[in-house]
């Protein structure tokens, strides 16, 4: 994979947005950087048709940063004003010692929040172990609360497992999100049902723009039947007095609340990416890649950097130097990665 190589003539002013201000580093477009999204493992057992082939390859464990990578980069993104990291797969239930990991991750000074985004499949006994970690969020990704359609969509007969988790996440104290990627004819039909469930359970159900990364080698961006106004007004055809929450700072989601309802309904613009002006988030994908923007195709190998031997201060540069010539927004990223003639991997392997 061919890396952009950073000029070392950056202007002064870039450089400068690239350091801390405080304790938060800014990118080129003064957007502090405070999240990190780490990929723990591309591997998955399911296959959702949106999200990766049905004979997906994955990699091997040497190809993976190891915990002790893991740890050193969190550490080195805390120095400059990381607070949340998500840990995200593939599945990152899959990666050996992950409830080790999170705590290890806890530990790390600077390190405020940690997030896990899942699939839900067997883990409604972990639960507990979350709650003591002190984890403070869960997605759970499930694009059908029917049986017939989950399978259908995951391509696996998980349904009755992962509905378990989700009845074990609302009974813990730990906030709970449900993504779901709508898709035209396959669970569109869902999003109501879906949506009414937040009448009598306080959680956020998100519906989400299919985006480009499901690993296919025809990969283009087409229009997209259910953008965020597609979904929205088809919930407030239904909902007629749905109010409008808004977006927090940085927030991927635009909230809604029908009023009596305990939980929220949240839309997540990631294909049209209305919020890119407010980003302040990086990747590590699976395979140690660092992303500035979802839409880029990679602009560091972190992995190989820490395995030829970086100390943390040179990993701390090379960062920060990244962070100094992201892109405007993810409309940017993707014409530059297709100008350059490059696919898009699984979101698997990028981290969802």
């Amino acid at each position: 994979m061919q890396l952009p190589v950073l000029s070392p003539q950056a202007t002064l002013a870039q450089h400068q947005h690239s350091r801390a201000f405080g304790d938060v580093a800014l990118d080129n477009y003064g957007r502090p950087i405070t999240y990190v999204r780490l990929a723990l493992t591309d591997k998955c057992n399911l296959r959702c048709t949106y999200c990766m082939p049905e004979n997906m390859r994955f990699l091997a464990q040497k190809h993976l940063l190891t915990d002790e990578e893991i740890l050193r980069i969190v550490s080195v993104c805390a120095g400059f004003g990381v607070r949340k990291i998500r840990l995200t797969g593939g599945e990152p239930f899959l990666r050996p010692n992950l409830l080790e990991l999170i705590r290890e991750i806890k530990q790390i000074r600077g390190i405020e929040e940690v997030h896990i985004t899942t699939n839900g499949v067997g883990i409604a006994d972990k639960v507990p172990d979350l709650v003591r970690l002190g984890v403070a969020s869960v997605n759970l990704s499930m694009d059908s609360f029917d049986k017939n359609r989950f399978h259908e969509l995951t391509r696996r007969d998980e349904f009755e497992s992962v509905h378990a988790t989700f009845h074990a996440l609302l009974e813990s104290n730990i906030h709970l999100s449900v993504n779901a990627v709508i898709m035209d004819g396959k669970n569109s039909h869902d999003i109501v049902s879906m949506a009414e469930l937040t009448r009598l359970h306080s959680f956020d159900m998100r519906f989400i723009e299919e985006m480009p990364f499901n690993g296919a080698k025809n990969q283009s961006s087409p229009a997209i039947a259910w953008n965020d106004a597609a979904i929205e007004a088809h919930l407030r055809s239904h909902f007629p007095h749905l109010e409008s929450i808004g977006r927090t700072e940085s927030a991927t989601a635009t909230m809604y609340r029908v009023p009596s309802y305990k939980g929220r309904i949240g839309i997540i613009a990631g294909f049209s990416r209305t919020f890119c002006g407010a980003c302040n988030r990086i990747r590590i994908t699976a395979k140690g890649i660092l992303k500035t923007c979802l839409y880029d195709n990679g602009v560091l190998d972190v992995k190989q950097l820490l395995r030829d031997g970086a100390s943390n201060d040179e990993l701390r540069e090379r960062l920060l130097d990244c962070i100094a010539h992201r892109h405007k927004d993810g409309i940017e990223a993707e014409e530059q990665s297709h100008a350059h003639g490059e696919l898009f991997d699984s979101m698997s392997a990028i981290g969802g």
